[in-house]
């Protein structure tokens, strides 16, 4: 349906709330709403209208209308009929709707969406305080808006939620089967009864693909008339197959399975236990390296974990946003850790901060990949006036983050009404916010990038877990002014238009190895793709395309790694082999500059470095190859000059 929508800027109201629109426009079914986006995108509500078919079959079926991607407020009209707001950020609204249809052969939908009034995700508000910056064609209200009308049986499954636990038996065990241990599936179901009934609902758990065991159970439903209810079961499993990050073990799912009378749902989940400590992530008792990208909305999801992947991250931050079922899923399926962002802006409030974080366990939390939340970021900036590069810009940046106050609000009630399995942070901010995870812009917004080292020394608490913001770029025949959240004054301190990207891939190449090079246990060393056509903070343009720093960060993440210690420039470089790995190798790392090579041989632990020798860069040479090979496994890492 959502391909036949059209929209408008709300005008006026009727006097029964009805919105008036000047004019009905076109909206692009693929999440593009350019007409809509233009100067009235900040007017406040935004109608969008369809019409659909009846689609039950029969006299006895229900239609169930379901709106994602509401992202705020929603006020509802089939037919004329007020059928109430809704406010949602993550789940889907879901309306029963018969009483509106009137058997009429066509009937018309009218959605209203609204800000919300306490809160803002990124693609709400285009002027949000995320700096990577969201175009207004994805931040009017509504701009990512998925509509489906669909026929389920007179009594049906409305809502099924399982939330998976291992046993206290399985904690710390690194096996892929775990003996003697259990784990269970909490499981509520609520049942929509468009009639009396007494009956019984047949829950089923079963592994996807080999291994892992299966179990079935009956659970009784009974109401008296025509209501909704909910029962509730807790399913054992024995010996269950766990779920593992990339590179460390297969991705074990089970099939969640909850059928009444004719109708079905599914849900898929995986069991996996993560904690966080000072030094990242411990996976099913097993330490495990988080790199990757941030990702904003209006990107496929697939296409945008598939390019993560290949990149050889581990990790990908959805970034202030509530992505789609199909995000997590790629993610379950991929291995790849998520960082979710509460899809907030600015202060929740405590009561709906809260509410907003059960929401978020409930969609969520079945998929072994969610790894970590976090609640806020800072809207304070010590250094949204740039700072130079120097020894007095280091003096400035000391007195910037000295003098800064920060103000967590309501974040600590709102981290305790997360389950307490699940790390938080509950805010993300730059230096001087006092913040528990890092958003750090060096090469961008201060100094320079190869200045992280010498910041992380002043502020070691920043490298406990970081949200690098990355460097911006743009292409040739765009205007830096018009690019979403790129500030075109920072673009110009730090290249011009046709040497930008060849600047960033230098500068996010340069905080990622560093990073790595300090065992840094989890980063976000650039955002995954540019919102905006004209370029942005992306590593991959708005179609996809690879930028030059997409191939270099690509090579920085290899899980095996030889780097060079600074700058890539004539005389002398250190070299660090960085093994991320669970295994302890034994590995020959050369280096090529010029006419001049070296090789030398490493042993290094997992997950560790290890000093891999001096590369001696003549002056006549271009760049700087590294190679490094540990039996099967090779890389190799570039450095133009």
């Amino acid at each position: 349906m959502t391909d036949e929508l059209t929209g408008g800027v709300v005008e006026d109201r009727r006097a029964d709330g009805r919105p008036i629109v000047d004019e009905w426009l076109p909206v692009d079914g693929a999440g593009s709403w350019p007409a809509l986006a233009g100067d009235r995108a900040d007017a406040g509500a935004i109608a969008y209208r369809t019409t659909f078919e009846d689609p039950r079959s029969d006299g006895t079926d229900r239609a169930l209308l379901s709106l994602r991607g509401i992202g705020g407020r929603a006020t509802i009209w089939v037919n004329g009929t007020n059928l109430g707001e809704r406010e949602q950020y993550v789940a889907p609204a879901l309306v029963t709707i018969d009483a509106a249809l009137d058997g009429r052969s066509e009937n018309e939908l009218l959605v209203v969406c609204e800000p919300p009034a306490s809160s803002a995700s990124v693609d709400v508000r285009p002027d949000s305080s995320t700096p990577e910056g969201i175009p207004s064609r994805l931040a009017v209200p509504g701009g990512r808006l998925r509509i489906d009308v669909e026929s389920r049986p007179r009594t049906f499954l409305r809502r099924l939620e399982g939330r998976p636990r291992l046993d206290a038996a399985a904690n710390g065990h690194p096996a892929d089967t775990l003996e003697g241990g259990g784990a269970t599936v909490e499981v509520s179901i609520d049942v929509d009864a468009g009639a009396a009934i007494d009956d019984a609902i047949t829950l089923s758990l079963r592994p996807e693909g080999a291994g892992g065991g299966a179990t079935m159970e009956r659970v009784s439903v009974t109401t008296a008339g025509a209501e909704r209810t909910t029962v509730s079961r807790t399913l054992e499993v024995r010996d269950p197959s766990l779920w593992w990050p990339r590179g460390y073990g297969p991705q074990h799912r089970y099939t969640l399975r909850a059928t009444l009378g004719e109708d079905t749902v599914d849900r898929t989940l995986g069991f996996r236990r993560i904690e966080r400590d000072a030094d990242g992530f411990v996976v099913n008792g097993t330490r495990v390296r988080a790199r990757g990208f941030a990702r904003l909305p209006g990107g496929e999801p697939r296409a945008d974990v598939r390019r993560a992947r290949e990149a050889n991250a581990t990790f990908v931050r959805a970034r202030a946003h509530a992505p789609s079922s199909a995000f997590y899923t790629a993610c379950d399926e991929a291995g790849l850790l998520v960082w979710q962002d509460f899809p907030a802006t600015d202060d929740l409030g405590a009561e709906r901060g809260r509410e907003l974080a059960g929401d978020l366990a409930r969609t969520y939390g079945p998929h072994p990949s969610l790894t970590m939340c976090s609640l806020r970021e800072h809207p304070t900036d010590p250094f949204a006036e740039p700072l130079g590069s120097g020894v007095l810009a280091k003096l400035a940046f000391r007195y910037r983050a000295w003098r800064t106050a920060a103000d967590h609000g309501s974040t600590p009630a709102i981290a305790e009404a997360l389950p307490a399995d699940l790390p938080v942070v509950p805010v993300v901010g730059p230096p001087g916010t006092d913040p528990d995870a890092a958003r750090l812009a060096p090469g961008w917004q201060y100094l320079e990038s190869d200045d992280l080292a010498w910041l992380l020394e002043a502020y070691p608490s920043l490298g406990e877990i970081v949200s690098a913001v990355g460097v911006g770029s743009v292409t040739a025949d765009a205007e830096p002014s018009d690019v979403p959240g790129l500030d075109a004054a920072l673009l110009d301190r730090r290249s011009d238009d046709e040497s930008s990207r060849s600047s960033q891939a230098t500068a996010v190449k340069t905080i990622a190895e560093t990073l790595r090079r300090r065992r840094c246990g989890v980063f976000v060393a650039a955002t995954l793709r540019d919102p905006s056509p004209g370029g942005g903070m992306g590593v991959v343009t708005a179609d996809g395309e690879p930028l030059p720093a997409y191939p270099a960060i690509a090579d920085s993440l290899e899980p095996l790694q030889a780097v060079l210690d600074g700058p890539p420039t004539t005389g002398s470089v250190g070299i660090t082999l960085c093994n991320d790995t669970r295994e302890a190798l034994e590995a020959t790392v050369t280096w090529q500059a010029g006419d001049a090579a070296g090789e030398t041989t490493v042993d290094v632990d997992p997950l560790s470095t290890a000093d891999a020798g001096v590369a001696d860069v003549p002056p006549e040479a271009s760049r700087v190859v590294l190679a490094v090979t540990a039996g099967d496994r090779s890389a190799r890492n570039r450095y133009p000059l």
